[in-house]
Formats: structure tokens, C-alpha cells, sequence
């Protein structure tokens, strides 16, 4: 008969549940460790702005391309002023409003031409000379303001005295100065004193040198067209390209060096600002696991977009194609509603390509300190256009568009 140590089994056996027991949490830990982002490629950028309660997004993004423009080419770290081309737009926008008689859109939205439009007529101004707080707020809070505005130039349009006052406009700027204050005539910045155009013409970088570049099928490629969005009260145009040469475009600047403003839809569920994540995830169930397919009809709708919009760990996306694109810009499933600021290329975990977009929301409490990850499919699906120098377009789509 053999003598058994019950004691050594006990602790064997123990260690094999306590062994399984760990390597279980390991797994499960290593699975809600959701996206890893190993960045390739950082270009450099000023700090994170916030609009706050404005609809000001143009000209945020726009002001930190520029700013990282005037990086790149060596002019130096400069803050300059959002709310100048805020204040400068909105006499333009009104203007535009009132000779259409209120048929096109008018609120406190825009579009990165606005901004390159007022630098090549008023000039630049930095945010030390000009920033727009007026009413004792920090931050830009523009409800108020926009509301009175809108008011204001809807009165006009009404025409009650049976033709149009040439003062209008003086009651309109007055408006626009008792929020946002007077454009200084000249202002000193680093002990010199400048005009707004000799602070922009010796800052050296040129409005003309940048392209807004999409990709649509409801009109031809290589050509330009005025993109139909309600924010382009100014009926700017945008060079018009197939989907994978605007995918290249963007590649080649960031891989060049050169950041990129870009304006998107934000309305997705896939676009999870507190994860700091954008997608496109699959929503076939053949892309779900096993287990998770067999419960499939089970499940309620919640359930089901849970486990599509679960970003937990890395998602199969869902295959953008021009025509997947453009259903979604007709039936307005894909919508004007953000710019934002590209500044950088990323690889996940598993080796899927993001960008790195700077985001104008503020840094307060955020995952990535006010930046977010966008995916490739993101971005096929959801770019209205790119905004980029000349000097980024690759030399072949340059020369179809006649760059």
C-alpha cells in the first residue's frame, strides 16, 4: 500500500486552479486593455485650443494648421487669433446673407476658406492682440451672441422701410464689437508694431499655396467644384479626386512632413470622443465570434450595436469604396459637422493604420490630452476634404488637377 502525501496534491491542485485562475484575468485584463497606438510619424503643432460653447471649429482648425505651417517652415512657435477671422467672417457672411435676401445659411459655422479668404484680405492677427472675450467669459461663448445677430440681420432682410439703410452694416459691426471687441488697426507683438497685413505678409507664408482636396462621384474628377454643404455660405471650391488618390494625398503629406486640416463627419457612433477613438466598425454578423453569432437573434438592437461599437480591443471595419461613400453623402448619413487638424500617422496593436488628429475641444480629463485616433476607414468614409500646401500633392495628381 502507498503512502499518499494529501498535503503535496492539495498544493498541486491549488496551484493549477490558482495558475488557470490568473492566467484567465490575464487574458480578460489584456483584453479590455482596448486600442494600443504606436505612433510613426508626429508632426509638430501649438497646444491644444478650446472653442468651447462656440461654433468656431473652422477657424480653430484651420489657426492650428497655419500655426504648424509656420512650424514647418521654420517662422517659430506663434499663437495667433481664432476670433479675428470670427469677427471678419461674420460682416462677410452677413453681407452674402442679405443679397440673397435669407436664402442660404447664416450662423456662427465656416469652412477653412473663410479663414484663408480674410487673411488674403485683412491680414493675421495673434491671439495676444485680438481674443475675442469680451462678456467676462474665458472661454468663447457664443449663444448670445449668435442669437442677436441672427435677429439683427433678419429684421434687415424684412426691409421695412421698403429699401435697405446704408447703415446696416454700422449696426451689425456694432453688435460684432460689443462681443468680440474692435479689430486693432495696429497692435505691438515681441517689441514690433504691426498692421494685421504686415503681420501676415511678414510671417511669409501665402493663402494661395493651399488646396482643399475631396472625392465625389456627382461630379467629375480632376475638376473643381463648389462643394454643397450648409457651412459654405461663401461657395468655396474644392478640387474633386478619386477616393484612394485623396487616401494618397493625405499618406504623402503626413508621411512629407506636412499636416493636414480636414473636415468630417463627427455624428457616427463610431466616433467615441471620450475613447479617443473614430471607426467605421463591421456590422456583418460574420465578423462577430462564434458564441457572439449564436446568440445574434437573442439579442436586443442595444445589445447588437454594444457589440459592434464595443472598442475593447481592435474591431474589424467595415470596406469603404466610392460608392459606399458617396450613398452616404446623399442620403446625409455623412454630414458636414467638425474640422479638426491631422498631425500625425499611427499603427494599433495589430498593425491597422490611424491618424492622429488634434481636436479643438479642450485637454480637460481626456484620454489623449485633447487628440484623438482616426481609422483608415474613418477616413474614406467620413472626409468631407483635406486641406494640404500644394507642395504635399503627389506630383502626378498635381499635375491631373493643374496645380
Amino acid at each position: 500500500m502507498k503512502n499518499w502525501n494529501t498535503t503535496g496534491v492539495w498544493v498541486l491542485a491549488l496551484g493549477i486552479i490558482t495558475g488557470s485562475s490568473l492566467a484567465a484575468q490575464e487574458k480578460q485584463a489584456e483584453q479590455k486593455q482596448g486600442y494600443q497606438f504606436t505612433l510613426e510619424k508626429r508632426i509638430p503643432a501649438t497646444p491644444v485650443e478650446d472653442q468651447h460653447r462656440s461654433g468656431t471649429c473652422w477657424s480653430y482648425a484651420t489657426v492650428s494648421f497655419i500655426e504648424s505651417e509656420l512650424l514647418r517652415t521654420g517662422k517659430g512657435t506663434h499663437d495667433l487669433s481664432e476670433m479675428f477671422f470670427v469677427r471678419q467672417a461674420y460682416l462677410a457672411k452677413a453681407e452674402k446673407y442679405v443679397r440673397m435676401h435669407g436664402t442660404i445659411n447664416f450662423a456662427g459655422g465656416g469652412l477653412t476658406h473663410d479663414v484663408f479668404q480674410v487673411w488674403k484680405l485683412a491680414g493675421l492677427v495673434p491671439e495676444a492682440a485680438y481674443d475675442g472675450l469680451r462678456t467676462g467669459d474665458s472661454l468663447p461663448v457664443h449663444g448670445e451672441m449668435n442669437a442677436v445677430l441672427n435677429g439683427y440681420i433678419d429684421q434687415v432682410i424684412k426691409n421695412p422701410n421698403r429699401q435697405l439703410t446704408p447703415v446696416w452694416k454700422e449696426g451689425f459691426e456694432g453688435i460684432l464689437n460689443a462681443y468680440l471687441g474692435e479689430v486693432p488697426d495696429r497692435f505691438v507683438y515681441q517689441g514690433i508694431t504691426y498692421t494685421p497685413r504686415s503681420f501676415a505678409d511678414g510671417l511669409g507664408l501665402d493663402p494661395d499655396d493651399y488646396v482643399m482636396i475631396g472625392s465625389f462621384t456627382h461630379h467629375p474628377f480632376y475638376e473643381d467644384f463648389i462643394i454643397e454643404i450648409p457651412d459654405n455660405w461663401s461657395w468655396g471650391s474644392i478640387q474633386n479626386v478619386p477616393l484612394d488618390e485623396m487616401m494618397q494625398v493625405l499618406d504623402q503629406a503626413l508621411e512629407n512632413g506636412f499636416s493636414v486640416c480636414w473636415d468630417a463627419d463627427v455624428g457616427e457612433k463610431g466616433f467615441d470622443w471620450k475613447s479617443g477613438i473614430a471607426l467605421i466598425p463591421s456590422e456583418d454578423i460574420e465578423d462577430l465570434s462564434g458564441l457572439e453569432r449564436a446568440r445574434w437573434d437573442e439579442l436586443s438592437e442595444s445589445e447588437r450595436n454594444a457589440l459592434f461599437y464595443d472598442f475593447s480591443a481592435p474591431k474589424t471595419e467595415k470596406k469603404i469604396t466610392q460608392q459606399v461613400r458617396q450613398e452616404a453623402f446623399d442620403n446625409y448619413k455623412t454630414t458636414d459637422d467638425h474640422l479638426m487638424h491631422i498631425t500625425g500617422l499611427a499603427r494599433d496593436q495589430v498593425g491597422n493604420r490611424f491618424y492622429l488628429v488634434k481636436n479643438s475641444w479642450g485637454t480637460g480629463n481626456h484620454i489623449y490630452d485633447g487628440y484623438m485616433y482616426a481609422s483608415e476607414a474613418y477616413m474614406r468614409a467620413k472626409t468631407i476634404f483635406l486641406v494640404v500646401h500644394r507642395d504635399a500633392v503627389p506630383r502626378i495628381i498635381a499635375e491631373r488637377l493643374g496645380l
